[in-house]
């Protein structure tokens, strides 16, 4: 067929699970190429230096215990081990997290209420977001704690989310626990990981890079047209692949938006997949060290950065001698769009730090503003029933998808690098 480029294999999407399934079915032997529409490849776990600062594609770190994810990430690139320990800023207060564990360092009568109201929570429904929290905790620690950050962080009220993403990343003590730590600073480290890997060198990106330099990889690529039947991509360039086998990575409502003839109820769960955008604000600093622990969160509302991060703690050789950093993360939707231009969220976000008490203005060597259109999956109500009938509709397409955009699912990074095996395999299998 002239006119057309024919490859085998294809993945669309050079983030972490895309370069995994292209390193699968390369170990098999397979002819396989990755297009991405960046100008270099790892998704959101690319990494970035301005200056001699590093800085990554939001917080990354590696955590995960299962030996293939291991293998991939650890065996070629040296890191850093880690204990995780993150603190928490809430009216003007720093306090250890998980919040709710360490309230020492509230005020005695907000910690009386949180208290009472965590002995008289009430069993009820769990219907939403918002009923599990006031399970778990009780109204007044929900109200003031959970609550707030979900604004920040998920951009809707918490009654807008369902529950199943929660399992294993909320911690649900016991009324032993929420005592000793209103009463001492004395408590156990509750992380949902022991241990945290980070690569000496190169930011995150660099756990990435022995894979990525492997693979055949082409970049700029922005895919605008699919058709499925005579098995075709066309991209922005005005390239156009014929292909064989098609891994998808990109987010499944853009997928769906490139493809012809696609019915009206797959058009209309493509509109309902709610998701979460991102701004990073990135700041170098001539200062040895200003944050207070690896990465906090920050509760209060008049605050832009819902998570800031230091890259000099996770590695030193992400900044100059004698120099720190930080990474500022706010978080928009269409339910919370974005009414500031970039340059005057970055301002804002500067001050917003600096009367925190964390630096001086004079300190700031490098600051940088990006946004990200892609964050995380809102798992609001209708997500899981349109996920369902999009991937249904791909596979009767034989298009295979994976990562967090391809499978809509809220994946760490290790389940993300597992998605993309998966999907490799099973093209595999079918030969």
């Amino acid at each position: 067929m002239s006119g057309y480029e024919k490859k085998e294999n294809i993945i669309l999407g050079g983030g972490i699970a895309g370069v995994t399934a292209g390193h699968t079915l390369k170990q098999y032997g397979k002819e396989v190429m990755v297009y991405d529409r960046n100008q270099s490849a790892g998704g959101l776990c690319r990494s970035f230096c301005i200056d001699g600062f590093t800085f990554d594609t939001f917080a990354h770190v590696n955590f995960s215990k299962d030996k293939y994810v291991m293998s991939m990430l650890e065996e070629k690139t040296p890191f850093y081990t880690y204990v995780p320990e993150a603190v928490n800023y809430y009216k003007g207060k720093w306090i250890r997290n998980p919040a709710q564990n360490n309230l020492i360092d509230l005020e005695i009568e907000e910690r009386i209420k949180i208290i009472k109201d965590f002995i008289n929570k009430k069993e009820i429904p769990v219907n939403n977001y918002d009923d599990w929290l006031r399970y778990q905790y009780g109204n007044y620690f929900t109200d003031n704690f959970p609550t707030r950050y979900t604004r920040k962080y998920w951009t809707v009220e918490p009654n807008k989310l369902g529950t199943r993403w929660v399992e294993g990343r909320m911690y649900q003590p016991t009324i032993d626990e929420v005592l000793r730590g209103a009463m001492t600073k004395a408590t156990p480290n509750v992380h949902y990981t022991k241990e945290i890997h980070y690569p000496v060198k190169g930011g995150y990106q660099a756990f990435m890079n022995p894979f990525t330099e492997e693979l055949p990889i082409s970049l700029n690529r922005t895919v605008i047209g699919v058709n499925t039947e005579q098995k075709i991509v066309e991209f922005q360039t005005g390239v156009k692949v014929k292909y064989r086998n098609l891994i998808s990575t990109i987010p499944l409502n853009e997928l769906i938006a490139c493809m012809e003839d696609v019915p009206k109820e797959i058009k209309k769960a493509a509109d309902e997949l709610d998701y979460t955008s991102g701004v990073l604000v990135s700041i170098g600093l001539r200062r040895e060290n200003v944050a207070p622990a690896l990465w906090f969160y920050i509760y209060d509302e008049d605050i832009w950065p819902a998570r800031v991060y230091a890259p000099n703690i996770k590695s030193p050789q992400n900044v100059p001698s004698g120099c720190c950093a930080l990474q500022a993360e706010i978080y928009f939707s269409k339910y919370r769009p974005c009414k500031k231009n970039l340059e005057e969220l970055k301002e804002e976000t500067i001050t917003q730090l600096v009367n925190m008490g964390l630096f001086l203005r004079e300190d700031i060597v490098v600051s940088d503003v990006r946004a990200e259109p892609y964050a995380n999956i809102m798992f609001t109500p209708k997500v899981y029933s349109a996920r369902d009938k999009i991937h249904k509709y791909l596979k009767e397409k034989e298009i295979v998808c994976a990562g967090r955009f391809g499978e809509w699912d809220y994946l760490w990074t290790g389940q993300a690098i597992m998605s993309g095996k998966k999907a490799a395999e099973k093209l595999i299998r079918v030969g």
